[in-house]
């Protein structure tokens, strides 16, 4: 089993790494071109936004090989490429943000009725675990995943942030699973992280291409997805808790966005420049030492997850407590308001 979830990491490493220049190839030819269009866009060239394509070939590829045992695999990578599709039109056709929720629900939606579910909770206050009921498992479920989905659509900002948050994640996801004995689970997460990884050489600073909103879309809704099989023996360890820990910086960035919006009564949905990266950009740093150090917040992140599922509650706190602590500064101001939204784009 050791073996095998590591050639599932490798293959997909390889494929999405070889795909790769086939996508940049592409994109022209399709018009999937992101082009420079507000103060906003860290680039001032058009550049193709199809890298999506080498992620999910890479990924869906190894897990259709070697993770198809598991009935529930084929129903997961249905909605990847549903999610994918859909993301793919907004990058051809720049669709509006209802489309894409109620898409993004959809697919959600799909995946509850293809029995993909949060089922129950751990009681962290006794023994066992708290049954859900049906109304409470479909609002949750279906929160969970487009939640998720949209967290890591809206880190993607500079070259290489999504692709290498996702992937240690996905890394230190597949670690705890694996220490779990959830091993469908963490061969999931080593495919993901293998197809972000194959495609962060081509992505990140300078970058020769984009993964588009299709290749976000897809690494949000897998990681939200594939997490949750892991309720089958651990309930919410690795379904929810970990996930959450490990992506500590975008959901924390992502909740701190709507209460910006709200604060400054402007629409929730409206993009600004206040978002952490867009605020280490304007410390001064560029977009690598942005990214390697919103690297380095991830992986703080990743390790306080190891350690809960440890057991160790006292240095899960501690890490998270330091790490938040950490990114408030970057994301309030001098005197420690909220920034004001200074312009729209995405």
């Amino acid at each position: 089993m050791y073996s095998t979830l590591w050639i599932t990491f490798f293959v997909a490493l390889v494929l999405s790494f070889l795909t790769t220049p086939l996508a940049i190839k592409i994109a022209p030819k399709i018009g999937a071109m992101d082009v420079p269009k507000d103060s906003r866009r860290m680039h001032t060239k058009a550049m193709p936004r199809f890298g999506g394509m080498a992620i999910v070939a890479g990924s869906m590829i190894s897990m259709m090989f070697f993770l198809s045992f598991d009935e529930r695999i084929p129903v997961i990578l249905l909605g990847g490429i549903l999610i994918y599709s859909l993301g793919i039109a907004d990058d051809l056709f720049n669709l509006s943000a209802k489309i894409k929720f109620v898409g993004q629900f959809a697919v959600a939606i799909t995946m509850y009725a293809m029995n993909i579910r949060i089922t129950f909770i751990t009681n962290f206050f006794g023994e066992g675990n708290s049954q859900l009921g049906d109304a409470v498992c479909f609002f949750i479920t279906v929160i969970w995943i487009v939640g998720i989905t949209n967290t890591v659509n809206l880190i993607d900002g500079l070259d290489g942030l999504a692709a290498g948050t996702s992937a240690i994640a996905s890394l230190c996801i597949a670690y705890v699973a694996y220490i779990h004995g959830t091993y469908l689970v963490a061969g999931s997460m080593l495919a993901l992280a293998g197809g972000a990884l194959g495609f962060l050489p081509f992505n990140f600073y300078p970058s020769k291409i984009f993964m588009g909103d299709g290749g976000s879309l897809y690494l949000g809704f897998m990681l939200g997805t594939l997490s949750i099989l892991g309720t089958v023996k651990s309930a919410t360890l690795v379904a929810v808790i970990i996930p959450v820990l490990v992506l500590g910086v975008p959901i924390f960035d992502t909740m701190f966005a709507i209460l910006r919006r709200v604060i400054n009564k402007r629409p929730i949905m409206e993009a600004d420049k206040g978002h952490l990266h867009h605020r280490l950009m304007s410390l001064g740093y560029g977009q690598r030492r942005a990214t390697l150090m919103l690297y380095g917040i991830s992986a703080m992140m990743g390790v306080a997850a190891v350690t809960y599922s440890r057991g160790l509650i006292v240095e899960t706190v501690g890490l998270a407590a330091i790490t938040f602590m950490y990114i408030y500064v970057f994301l309030t101001d001098i005197d420690n308001s909220v920034p004001k939204i200074r312009n729209s784009g995405k």
